[in-house]
């Protein structure tokens, strides 16, 4: 199991969308969430400075893969389309990421 984290912006005229889409996530982009070997996922929201971070552990044999496969699918690039809109990227994100990944440096069970 691998824990990942990441953040990035939220527009401030979009947070009560974002949170309503959040609030009712369509069961097929669920579903495709675990069969890509995802759990325990959560989002956070922080304001006023409008960040949003994405936490969950991966389960699986191949990242790439999986990650591939979920860009792939049709329901959740709908969905994508619908959040991405409310997003807004950090300026200070490596090359080809949407949300900013995060370097762990501290956990504990």
């Amino acid at each position: 199991m691998k824990r990942y984290g990441s953040v990035i912006g939220l527009k401030v005229e979009k947070i009560d969308e974002y949170k309503r889409l959040h609030a009712e996530v369509w069961p097929a982009v669920l579903a495709k969430i675990s069969e890509c070997n995802i759990q325990n996922y959560s989002i956070y929201l922080r304001e006023p400075e409008n960040l949003l971070f994405s936490y969950f552990e991966y389960m699986g044999n191949d990242f790439d893969a999986d990650m591939a496969k979920m860009a792939a699918d049709p329901e959740t690039q709908r969905w994508w389309g619908v959040c991405i809109p409310c997003q807004t990227p950090l300026d200070q994100r490596t090359e080809g990421e949407h949300w900013a990944i995060m370097e762990e440096v501290f956990h504990y069970d």
